[in-house]
């Protein structure tokens, strides 16, 4: 079915009438951009509803997102729970089979005002204010309308399935010193089977929810003491973290990298020559100053790479060192809004896999190229295998969001795209996404859920290197600019162990696992005998715990199945007489009677055929 209509590249309703010369394709459900005016339009349905059911409510902004819609409403004293997110729903799916046509009206600044002064709603007198008087449009469905640019469906039959998920508190247009508003989050689908199949999603999600894992394998915590935003990693999730770091650090010393340490505070003018300060001033936290002098003052850092410049600029270089590779897995601080923070994947305080490769020109692609494999690789051995790569360049018609040439910014753009093409590799290109220093390449990675994720990036940047006079003595022996690569396959590791732990629903792989091998012994008369199976797998490098509860076997095994154990050794008589083990493998339940030497190299050809 038609649900709106692209006029050279911008989103019309069916309705408008078109000029004869303009480009015109038909928007359905199938299109991005056609769920966006669907979810858009039962946005709309949600407001007529609560209109007809709390008559003063006042009404902020109702904008579609990812998956579904919201609506910011004032409804005063009212409180929303269970009960009356099914009326409100009730009520919605009454206006539907209602089938009321979505009416588009262009009214003067001057109606608008006194439309919305008459309602007594502040909330959209302050949008109107912004706007300029022949920019402004109402929409109409049934007995509601609203300020909104558009576009929607025809009409509100079409809308079909709608759902009404949660409510959530937020502040007026993001600032924690407004109103605090009742967000109400919806979805609706053109087919009952859609809305069904979300529905399970939704529940799978819950189920995976990566800060209920958290708590419950004991990885992670957050203490209001510490503050919101700066996740506490427990033992276990430690060892998680540790374990995916020595990962990358050996097959970052394969590939040439040298490691560095870099402090976690920098001076205010690093940030000022590298732009970073400018550019991310909203999302960072205040300077400390010293003597009241601007200059003087100390920034927690919210990038690694100006650091990483120093080290390149610390002695001269000769075009045979280059490439230099540098790795860290260094902290970095962004004062994020405390409604924006969730879990780990939005966090204050983060860790980034950064590296930054200082090449020649005639190097570029071959960097590139290698942090590519690097950045499939990781990906590869925690099992994320649908993806797609993102060519991120800027927006051609806002420059003064990036620094550099407009010559230099097409070489490093092309140059990506011949990267990626030269090995055998399908992108797709989004213009704005560029970071303000350079293009990059995004791995935008598809969870176990269908949920998409911005995880590795690997960027160029010709930029960073011409602010901080960075050069190499070519063998010329003249001064050249180096160009300098940003890589991070995981990105923030904190997000990326978010993510992680969702997509694989807390059932680690063996190599990755906090505990790999649980020994259960059947009484305490073989307790000995399970701390000697212990002992010798720890000398191989496993980690092991002996479960040595005066508890049933079966409590014993339901408990490190909850705790999801890759490997369990049940051993009892017939065990400590044969010198061997039973073998139990997490979620299969069956028991097989191995010898310890086995199962060394069971579990040996299992993480080398995972991680090589």
């Amino acid at each position: 079915m038609a649900l709106a209509v692209d006029v050279d590249g911008d989103v019309w309703d069916l309705s408008r009438p078109l000029t004869s010369d303009a480009s015109v394709s038909i928007l359905t459900w199938r299109d991005d951009a056609g769920k966006n005016v669907f979810w858009h339009s039962t946005a709309h349905v949600m407001a007529e509803a609560l209109q007809s059911l709390y008559p003063d409510v006042k009404f902020g902004i109702g904008p579609p997102i990812e998956t579904g819609f919201y609506y910011d409403v004032d409804l005063g004293d009212e409180k929303i729970g269970t009960e009356q997110l099914e009326a409100i729903e009730a009520r919605m799916k009454e206006l539907i089979k209602a089938n009321s046509t979505f009416e588009r009206k262009e009214v003067s600044k001057a109606d608008a005002t006194d439309y919305f002064n008459e309602k007594g709603d502040e909330y959209k007198l302050e949008l109107i204010d912004e706007l300029e008087d022949g920019t402004i449009t109402f929409y109409t469905q049934g007995d509601f309308t609203d300020l909104c640019r558009g576009p929607h469906v025809p009409s509100t039959g079409v809308l079909k399935y709608p759902k009404l998920l949660t409510v959530a508190g937020a502040y007026w247009r993001g600032d924690e010193k407004r109103p605090q508003l009742t967000r109400i989050y919806g979805v609706s689908f053109p087919k009952k089977a859609e809305l069904e199949e979300y529905l399970e999603r939704v529940r799978l999600a819950k189920e995976r929810d990566h800060r209920k894992l958290g708590k419950e394998l004991e990885l992670f915590t957050f203490s209001q003491k510490v503050g919101p935003g700066l996740p506490l990693w427990l033992p276990k999730g430690t060892v998680v973290r540790d374990t995916l770091e020595s990962f990358l650090k050996q097959e970052q010393l394969k590939r040439g990298y040298q490691p560095v340490i870099t402090p976690h505070i920098g001076r205010l003018e690093l940030y000022k020559i590298s732009g970073h300060y400018p550019y991310y001033s909203d999302s960072q936290f205040p300077p400390m100053m010293e003597d009241d002098d601007e200059d003087q003052g100390y920034l927690l850092k919210p990038m690694n790479c100006p650091h990483h410049i120093q080290i390149y600029d610390d002695k001269p270089r000769s075009y045979r060192e280059l490439p230099v590779r540098l790795a860290e897995f260094g902290n970095v601080y962004r004062y994020e809004q405390s409604g924006e923070l969730g879990g780990l994947t939005r966090v204050r305080g983060f860790t980034v896999d950064d590296a930054h490769i200082f090449c020649r020109p005639d190097q570029v692609k071959a960097e590139f190229k290698d942090a590519i494999e690097l950045t499939l690789k990781v990906l590869k051995a925690l099992d994320f295998e649908d993806y797609r790569l993102q060519v991120s360049v800027r927006d051609r018609n806002d420059p003064d969001k990036y620094v550099g040439d407009p010559a230099t910014w097409d070489e490093a753009e092309q140059s990506i795209r011949d990267s990626v093409l030269e090995m055998g590799l399908e992108y797709t290109e989004v213009e704005g996404e560029a970071a303000f220093y350079g293009p990059k390449l995004d791995f935008m990675v598809r969870d176990a859920l269908g949920r998409e994720w911005q995880l590795g990036t690997v960027q160029q940047d010709y930029n960073l290197p011409e602010r901080f006079d960075l050069w190499y003595t070519g063998e010329d022996n003249q001064k050249h600019r180096p160009v300098m690569i940003h890589r991070a396959p995981f990105g923030s590791l904190e997000r990326f162990m978010g993510v992680l732990i969702e997509h694989c629903g807390g059932h680690f792989k063996t190599w990755l696992a906090p505990v790999q091998v649980a020994i259960i012994p059947v009484s305490d008369l073989f307790l000995d005998y399970a701390k000697e199976v212990a002992t010798e797998l720890r000398a191989s490098g496993y980690r092991v715990e002996v479960d040595d509860r005066r508890e049933k076997v079966g409590y014993k095994i339901r408990g490190a199945e909850t705790q999801k154990i890759p490997y369990m050794l049940v051993v009892g008589q017939q065990e400590v007489e044969t010198s061997t083990v039973a073998v139990r493998e997490h979620r299969k339940g069956a028991q097989e009677t191995s010898s310890l030497d086995d199962f060394k190299k069971r579990i040996a050809t299992e993480i080398e055929a995972a991680i090589g």
